[in-house]
């Protein structure tokens, strides 16, 4: 059946507002019409400009708009919950759901409430609730957790989940997964509607979106599938310009760049980090000698003024409108604005899925191309961008799988469960392992952390503090007193920040290291330290240092002799590149029949691989040995993502420690990694001592793994955020906020603690667990390491080749505003690629 064939079982207003706006009622929107009569619950995969969020909607407005009018003194509580990832979604996806509503002028109030909804409006939403709330995860928590929650929710008919797979992914997934079971109490005939546009497992997220039975077959929801809308326009920028071997700003390109949107109706340009956007903005600013409205939108500005840059795209390019905003992952999601018909893309993707969300911004008509440009930062990238386009042009998706449930959101669910009501925690149990995420879930382990919520753990449970909750002689769990309950409040959520340190320098630390005192060379992300251990050196502000120790929030250090950094300091994107754009990278490099549709200098720049040295094969991992200078470097072709590369180059620098081959240090970027030495490498792999399938095997992952956690600071800053979410650590108390530093004292001391008095207390347990998926990527190390088990190709070189310039131009590389680091780079690179390319 066609769209335009599907019977219309709309009500005569609907169908007369349908009408009046040329449209015709989809297949897949009658479908959901027909779900909703028969109370069955539903996923819906649909591209852009399908009409999913009007699908979503429907069942609810008509049912809504024919309710009769509520008694005299009858209180009704919410009749559809809305949940969106983000906050500018759900304010903008009430904006469009109030215009049938006012168009009809149905009987319908509908509200939004987020982090940003006035305090007062939120107290009054549980006491006189609307018809229809659009929310966030957090918020959901904080009402399920209100005594007003059942007569809320009591009611509650349907909750729309849009954007689920951004949803279900991470921490917030898991919580919302909890309170979704907890709706369920509630409203034992409620219905759950997810929306999505890119899935790559829709199985999975029909699943999520239902009730399990831990000893029973998984039970998913009705899925449906619309049809696929013009595939879009994507095209990689053409640029007249010299690509760059390394970089990350694509400053060459700029100019092409505020070309492309003044051709455009609207454009957004999309970068893939915080940092990237201010200097990509700046940039674009400062060129901008035509005077095109350009503004910004990222999570760290102010809500005023991300709202006025929202009302400014929603305006379109006519009057107080705009002709482009810069933004990051905070506008990835649903936002409907019609007039934007180009998105642009400074930076490789790093996923087949995460390009399709944002090219998915434009246009919003499903019978039109959405049109979209890529502008690759350097040639890596422009490798990276074709494996998008091919990979887009074939419909495939690289969404995260589901994971298994966090036990530190368990435990703040947990609390929040008594913060709104006794609980029985055998009927707390069923509930939670009816959460897809926490199905598995032994009873023995939701045992213990109801035992860390009520004493902290045995190594904490003499200290009253931490006894969040008690059982009575009734059986039940109760928060032990009010003011438990009032923090909980203030400190419900997933999203721990990440916190800076500032950069201490001690010209004379002695035998002991001084919290204090000594000169701030300014701040760098907390996760750069984590990965140091006493006695390395790295580059910043054109110094080098030498890594003392982490005291509270800041990184002491001292200057360091000599001139070789052992690890330098980098920046760079935060998204891994995804393992299915990975192989695609390493097929498209080793098919020179794939190369002609790249531009001739990334042609060149393989031939060029291929002439001096070899051509990476995807059934093998290569390797590269070459001198330069005093010093000798390998460097390890193994496409697994920065994450990956950065935990396989600290552990290969230990085993070559005890090798003797003197490694100093190392870097790395998405495709490959850099590790240089003070011995010959080449000689030392070719004499096999060591011999590469030693080097790289699998049980570096074991003994080595443990070795370096222990010594690095990783661990306890993992900690420190398994501990807020958990609650054992407050953020927030009433009348006050801890910062930084508090917080990281009070978290190392309880981590000491336990490490030294019980070191399988379940936050360690969980701390474990985030490292092993979050920072460290072990599960991808380790396929990688028995995927090349046997097949390690080693090519000796008298020199640099091609392929190895851009992680090269990694080593010294220093933190530079603006364009600077670029102009650098492009110093630096002069040398490199002469090296690599003399006959």
């Amino acid at each position: 059946m066609t769209d335009l064939d599907a019977p219309s079982p709309l009500p005569a207003p609907f169908a007369a507002w349908f009408a009046a706006n040329g449209w015709s009622l989809r297949a897949h929107q009658a479908r959901l019409l027909a779900e909703a009569e028969a109370g069955r619950s539903v996923l819906l995969v649909a591209p852009t400009g399908a009409g999913k969020t009007l699908a979503g909607f429907l069942p609810s407005l008509i049912a809504l708009a024919g309710r009769p009018p509520a008694r005299p003194k009858e209180r009704r509580g919410i009749h559809t919950l809305y949940v969106s990832p983000l906050k500018a979604l759900a304010v903008d996806v009430a904006r469009n759901v109030e215009r049938p509503i006012a168009a009809m002028g149905l009987p319908i109030r509908l509200e939004t409430r987020t982090g940003d909804t006035p305090a007062h409006k939120r107290q009054r939403q549980k006491y006189d609730p609307p018809d229809i709330l659009m929310t966030t995860p957090e918020q959901v928590a904080l009402l399920l957790a209100s005594r007003e929650a059942p007569a809320l929710f009591g009611g509650l008919t349907t909750v729309i989940f849009d954007e689920l797979h951004a949803l279900v992914t991470s921490k917030r997934g898991d919580l919302l997964a909890l309170d979704l079971a907890g709706l369920r109490r509630l409203a034992p005939g409620l219905r759950a509607v997810g929306l999505s546009a890119t899935v790559a497992d829709p199985a999975e997220l029909a699943a999520w979106l239902m009730p399990q039975r831990p000893d029973g077959p998984r039970v998913e929801a009705e899925l449906v599938i619309a049809a696929a809308g013009a595939p879009p326009e994507i095209s990689i920028l053409a640029s007249a310009e010299r690509i760059p071997w390394a970089g990350h700003l694509a400053v060459h390109a700029l100019p092409e760049v505020l070309a492309a949107v003044a051709e455009a109706k609207t454009a957004i340009v999309f970068v893939n980090t915080r940092a990237q956007a201010e200097l990509v903005f700046q940039e674009l600013w400062a060129a901008n000698d035509a005077g095109l409205r350009i503004a910004l939108h990222h999570g760290s500005l102010d809500v005023a003024q991300r709202r006025r840059v929202e009302a400014a795209m929603a305006a379109g390019g006519g009057p107080g409108g705009l002709d482009a905003v810069v933004a990051t992952s905070t506008l990835d999601l649903g936002i409907d604005w019609g007039d934007v018909d180009l998105v642009i893309h400074v930076g490789a993707p790093k996923g087949a899925s995460r390009l399709a969300q944002r090219i998915g911004r434009a246009n919003h008509r499903l019978d039109e191309p959405s049109r979209a440009l890529l502008v690759p930062a350097n040639r890596f990238e422009v490798l990276e961008c074709r494996a998008a386009i091919e990979a887009n042009a074939e419909g495939a998706q690289d969404t995260p799988p589901l994971r298994s449930g966090a036990l530190d959101v368990l435990a703040q669910h947990v609390l929040g469960t008594a913060v709104a009501a006794p609980f029985d925690a055998d009927a707390l149990y069923t509930e939670v392992t009816s959460a897809l995420p926490y199905r598995d879930l032994k009873r023995a382990r939701f045992d213990r952390v109801v035992d860390f919520v009520a004493t902290g753990g045995y190594a904490l449970s003499a200290y009253e503090r931490w006894a969040k909750i008690r059982r009575t002689a009734d059986g039940l769990w109760r928060v032990s007193n009010p003011k438990i309950a009032q923090v909980w409040r203030l400190n419900v959520g997933t999203i721990v920040e990440m916190p800076m340190l500032k950069v201490r320098l001690v010209k004379n630390p002695g035998a002991r290291i001084p919290a204090w005192g000594g000169r701030v060379l300014g701040e760098m992300e907390e996760y750069f330290f984590e990965t140091l251990t006493a006695g390395d050196t790295f580059l910043f502000g054109g110094e080098v240092l030498r890594f003392l120790a982490i005291r509270e929030q800041e990184a002491i250090v001292t200057p360091a002799k000599g001139k070789d950094p052992r690890i330098p300091s980098y920046m760079g994107g935060k998204f891994p590149l995804s393992t299915h754009l990975a192989a695609r990278v390493r097929a498209m490099i080793a098919d020179p029949g794939r190369w002609a549709s790249l531009p001739g200098q990334v042609r060149e720049w393989l031939e060029l691989q291929r002439l001096h040295s070899r051509l990476p094969r995807p059934d093998e991992l290569m390797i590269e040995t070459f001198p330069r200078g005093e010093r000798f470097h390998m460097i390890v072709y193994a496409f697994e993502g920065r994450l990956a590369h950065q935990t396989l180059g600290m552990l290969l620098t230990r085993r070559m420690e005890r090798a003797g081959l003197r490694p100093l240090g190392f870097v790395c970027n998405d495709y490959c990694l850099g590790i240089f030495a003070a011995s010959d490498l080449g000689a030392a792999f070719a004499a096999r001592r060591p011999a590469l399938d030693d080097l790289f095997d699998e049980d570096m992952l074991g003994d080595d793994l443990e070795a370096w956690l222990a010594e690095s600071a990783l661990l306890k800053r993992t900690f420190r955020n398994c501990a807020i979410i958990a609650g054992l650590v407050e953020r927030r108390h009433p009348g006050q906020e801890k910062n930084g530093r508090q917080m990281t004292v009070a978290t190392d001391l309880v981590y000491d603690v336990l490490r030294s008095h019980q070191p399988d207390h379940i936050l360690l347990e969980a701390t474990r667990s985030d490292a092993a998926t979050g920072l460290l990527d072990i599960r991808r190390l380790a396929e990688m390491l028995a995927r090349v088990r046997r097949h390690i190709v080693h090519a000796r070189l008298d020199r640099i080749s091609p392929l190895a310039v851009p992680v090269m131009l990694e080593i010294g590389r220093e933190s530079v505003a603006g364009g600077t680091e670029e102009i650098l780079l492009r110093e630096a690179a002069e040398t490199l690629i002469a090296e690599a390319t003399r006959r």
